[in-house]
C-alpha cells in the first residue's frame, strides 16, 4: 500500500486501485492506524457554505478534524468545498494566487476547480496539503471552457428573480451521487500526489 484514502464512498473509484487501504463508511477512517500518507474527503455539510441548513449526524462535524490531524501527522491531502469553514476553525492556510502561505506543519492550501479533472460543474474545490512542495506536485489540466451544469440552481436575485430552464445563464443540477463522487481523473492526480510522499510525511519520493 502507498497511501490511505479516508471518508470514501462505498461505490468509490479508490477501491478499483489497489496502491490504496479505503476506508469507507463500514470500515469507519477513525480505526485507521497511520504509518501512509493519507487523501482524506471528510464530511463537508457542516462546514460548506451551507451549513446553516445542514443536518448533520451527531459527530460527523469533527470527522474533519480528525482528518485534518492525519493529513498533518502522515502527510497527504485533504479535500473541501471552497471557503470551507474547517479553513479557519483549524487554522489552516487559505490559498493566495500571489504567494503560498504555510503552516507549522508546512501545509499549504490549493484552489482549483474539479472541471478541470472532468466535473459537469465548475466544483471550486480546496486542498490542504502536507509532506510535499509546491514545485513537486504533479502537473494538473487547465480547462478553459465552462461548465455544462451547476452543484446547486442560483438562488433568486435581489429583485427577486431566479433563472429559470430556457434562460441564457440557466444551466441543470449535478445529481446527487455527482456531488460527492471525486472524478476519476482527480482521484488518479490525488493518488499521484500522495504516492510522491514519504510515508512520515515531508519528504519527496524519488
Amino acid at each position: 500500500m502507498r497511501a490511505a484514502a479516508l471518508f470514501a464512498r462505498r461505490d468509490s473509484i479508490y477501491k478499483t486501485m489497489p496502491e490504496l487501504d479505503v476506508y469507507d463508511i463500514e470500515r469507519d477512517a477513525r480505526s485507521f492506524r497511520g504509518g501512509l500518507p493519507v487523501i482524506a474527503h471528510p464530511p463537508c455539510r457542516a462546514w460548506g457554505r451551507l451549513r446553516w441548513n445542514a443536518k448533520p449526524l451527531p459527530g460527523e462535524k469533527e470527522l474533519a478534524l480528525f482528518a485534518v490531524e492525519q493529513v498533518r501527522k502522515y502527510g497527504g491531502v485533504l479535500e473541501h468545498p471552497e471557503a470551507s469553514a474547517l479553513w479557519d476553525a483549524a487554522g489552516l492556510p487559505r490559498p493566495d494566487p500571489e504567494r503560498i502561505t504555510r503552516d507549522e506543519y508546512g501545509g499549504w492550501t490549493l484552489a482549483i476547480a474539479q472541471l478541470w479533472f472532468g466535473h459537469r460543474a465548475e466544483k471550486r474545490t480546496w486542498l490542504y496539503i502536507v509532506g510535499i512542495e509546491p514545485a513537486d506536485i504533479p502537473d494538473f489540466p487547465l480547462f478553459l471552457g465552462e461548465a455544462t451544469h451547476v452543484i446547486a440552481a442560483p438562488c433568486r436575485r435581489a429583485n427577486g428573480y431566479r433563472p429559470k430552464k430556457g434562460d441564457p445563464e440557466w444551466r441543470p443540477e449535478v445529481t446527487d451521487a455527482e456531488r460527492e463522487h471525486t472524478p476519476a481523473r482527480l482521484a488518479e492526480w490525488l493518488v499521484d500526489l500522495v504516492s510522491r510522499i514519504a510515508p512520515a510525511g515531508g519528504k519527496v519520493l524519488s
